[in-house]
Order: structure tokens, then sequence, then C-alpha cells
């Protein structure tokens, strides 16, 4: 009996240290409301991570019912894609605020990479925000990071993080 609880206990532990979730309690969202998904910001070393876990988020959030309209990266056909992301969510949310939407979500990715060592592991850190647009009031916030295992990809760890991030949305 004394070896089983040690094997369980030691199974919570070595999963535990994998991931690390963290949610602020929230109103319950609306699926009917108008949802935008603004800029992603990118904290992170690696290029273009922002914009990735804003694909994946895109596509998990369809699964889940909700189909945001998606800030354009350019508003005119003349204009260039603004690289700063700080900048971009800024003007995304302004544009939010004029579109009318019930609610917009965003976020930052803080870790994606993968780890250094014989494995190469695959680390990600992210936080989801859902605001109002009309007043930038943060009504849901959480944040989750993962370590996977050697053999798994960076994207794949990402949408296992960005899902269970989805997961706890407080939607009627």
């Amino acid at each position: 009996m004394g070896m089983m609880r040690f094997i369980t206990l030691a199974s919570l532990l070595f999963v535990s240290a994998c991931s690390i979730h963290s949610q602020h309690d929230a109103p319950t969202l609306s699926r009917e409301g108008r949802w935008a998904l603004l800029p992603v910001v990118n904290y992170a070393q690696a290029p273009l991570a922002g914009e990735r876990a804003e694909q994946i988020l895109l596509s998990i959030l369809a699964s889940e019912g909700l189909t945001p309209t998606r800030y354009p990266l350019t508003t005119s056909a003349d204009e260039l894609p603004q690289l700063d992301d700080r900048a971009r969510l800024q003007t995304a949310q302004q544009w939010a605020s004029k579109q009318s939407f019930t609610y917009a979500i965003t976020g930052s990715v803080d870790e994606w990479q993968y780890k250094n060592g014989l494995d190469g592991e695959p680390a990600v850190g992210i936080t989801l925000q859902v605001i109002e647009p009309a007043t930038g009031r943060v009504l849901w916030s959480t944040s989750a990071a993962r370590a996977g295992w050697s053999r798994e990809s960076l994207a794949g760890a990402a949408q296992k993080v960005i899902t269970d991030l989805v997961d706890e949305l407080p939607l009627d």
C-alpha cells in the first residue's frame, strides 16, 4: 500500500512540474456577443510567436462555436503591416471599440522555444484576456505554461496550452 501511494504522489509531482496554470474569476461571457480577436503580443524571443498563437487560438475558438472577427494586419491596401506588437494591439483596441464588439480576446506569448539539452523539450507560456472593447476593462484573464515531451512539437505544446486556456472561458 505504501509503494502505491508513493507512485501516485510521484506521478502527481511529475505531471504538475510540466504544467502551470492560473486563472482570474470572471462574469459569464455570452457566445452570442460579437467577438474580436486582437493581436497576441510576443514577449518571447521566437519571431512571429504571437501570430502563430493567434492562428491556433482562432482554430480552437472555432471549435468552441466562437467565430471572432480578426483584426486586420493592415487597414488599407497602401499600408504596411505594423511590426511593433504593443502598438498594433493599441490600434486594434481602438478599432474594436469603434466596431462595437461585445468582447475582444487578446493575450501574450511569454515563452515559445525548445529548451536546450539532449531532448530539446518544447516550452510554451501564454496569457489570454477577454476585454470589453468600449471600456478596455479586463473581464477574464488566465495564463498557463507547459514544458512538453522531447518528441512533441512546439506547435503541439502550444495547442495544448491554448486549448486548456480556452476551456476555462466562462461561456454561457
